[in-house]
């Protein structure tokens, strides 16, 4: 046997060292960061310390101009400054968000792609459902404490409870658009509007979006007894009937719709381009504040006014989600909590930004919070909080939301 010499000694240290290395190189690369049901078992000073220094990585709908505005010149400087949160967002919405995290959770990747997501109803269903968020998390936000749980609207998401695996960020209620100088008598019910489309022919659209489809399933509960018909989960008979009365109904106004109903505008955007153009008297938001804030940057004429019929229209809050594998679900909580907090709420509810509706209980607030609220919701043109509470419904099952969208799809555009 040859003798080791201390040069080979040497060098199998050094290979040894480097072999080391590498070995608990590839563990980091492998082993995945705390997820967020860990985190928030630590003191939230912990959260924020893990926090700090960290980035991350929003999906988000990104095709409204103002909410972008709002992220990336109001949000994201202070989350920078304040916390030392550096957050990036990027595009990414319902099945997208879905089947990207399908294909890191098959492929094992250990840390994802995004740390936040902005979601809500058949989005956090799916999401649920295949077990890809983090959770559960949102309750041990210090912000959370405000938030206004007794509504029905903020404390379900189309009937399912957050259960701590989302945390709400804001609230919307379907409204149709008129302008006040054309229109100076519009319909305030299902059936005036169905009196007003045969009367004016070829003056009214709804688009194939999610917004439109909000707006038919608000028609199929008004048609049909109201909201508490489909109640309690997915129901396919109540569903069948209701889908019945709403499509003899669409198909007896079908030859009075813009273009005989032959095109529907894709989504809003197209709908507000038609309306501001003079070629149709409405178009309509899944925020009821939208006809003023799109009034005010100039895409909508400035008498443009919100209109919610008293047979009730949907009313719903959206959240932001952590998924499984978020590299950084720390600085996930820290940017939930943040956009929770009361600056951020009122920033965001105003109409100059983006009129997006607080998900704060405001009577828990300090005075000088609840009158800033004020200011900000008492502007004339604006419909009035009570006049929206009266009429809002909750959103039922997301199935049914799936089921009219295909169903529609496919028997009447």
């Amino acid at each position: 046997m040859r003798p080791v010499t201390i040069a080979a000694h040497a060098r199998a240290i050094v290979f040894a060292m480097g072999f080391a290395t590498a070995v608990l190189s590839a563990c980091a690369r492998t082993t995945p960061p705390p997820t967020a049901a860990a985190l928030a078992r630590l003191p939230w000073d912990s959260v924020l310390a893990r926090a700090r220094g960290t980035t991350v990585v929003w999906r988000m709908w990104r095709g409204d101009p103002a909410i972008n505005s709002f992220v990336d010149r109001w949000v994201v400087p202070r989350l920078l400054s304040e916390y030392g949160v550096t957050l990036r967002v990027v595009s990414g919405q319902g099945n997208e968000l879905v089947d990207q995290l399908m294909v890191e959770k098959e492929s094992k990747t250990a840390a994802g792609t995004a740390s936040l997501l902005w979601i809500n109803g058949e989005t956090f269903a799916a999401l649920r459902t295949r077990q890809l968020l983090a959770g559960p998390w949102s309750m041990v936000l210090p912000a959370a404490a405000f938030v206004d749980s007794a509504s029905p609207i903020i404390s379900r998401d189309f009937e399912q409870d957050p259960a701590g695996y989302e945390s709400p960020w804001g609230t919307v209620q379907l409204a149709l658009i008129y302008d006040s100088a054309r229109t100076r008598t519009p319909p305030h019910t299902v059936r005036e509007l169905a009196e007003w489309i045969r009367a004016h022919p070829g003056r009214f659209t709804y688009d194939q979006s999610f917004a439109g489809v909000t707006f038919l399933k608000g028609l199929m509960y008004a048609l049909n007894g109201g909201v508490e018909t489909y109640r309690g989960g997915f129901d396919s008979t109540r569903y069948l009937d209701g889908r019945t009365t709403l499509f003899a109904w669409l198909d007896s106004l079908k030859p009075s719709l813009w273009r005989k109903g032959t095109q529907y505008p894709p989504d809003v955007a197209a709908l507000h381009r038609l309306f501001a153009n003079g070629e149709i008297d409405f178009s309509l938001s899944n925020n009821q504040n939208e006809a003023v804030t799109k009034a005010m940057q100039g895409v909508l004429p400035s008498t443009s006014r919100a209109l919610v019929l008293r047979d009730g229209t949907i009313a719903n809050a959206h959240f932001l989600g952590i998924p499984f594998n978020a590299p950084s679900a720390a600085g996930a909580m820290v940017v939930a909590n943040f956009l929770l907090s009361p600056a951020a709420q009122l920033e965001k509810q105003r109409p100059t930004v983006w009129a997006d509706g607080t998900v704060l209980r405001l009577t828990s607030l300090p005075a000088a919070w609840r009158v800033r609220f004020d200011s900000v919701v008492n502007d004339p043109r604006l419909v009035p909080a009570e006049s929206l509470r009266a009429v809002a419904r909750p959103e039922v099952s997301p199935k049914y939301h799936e089921r009219l969208q295909d169903d529609w799809r496919r028997m009447i555009r």
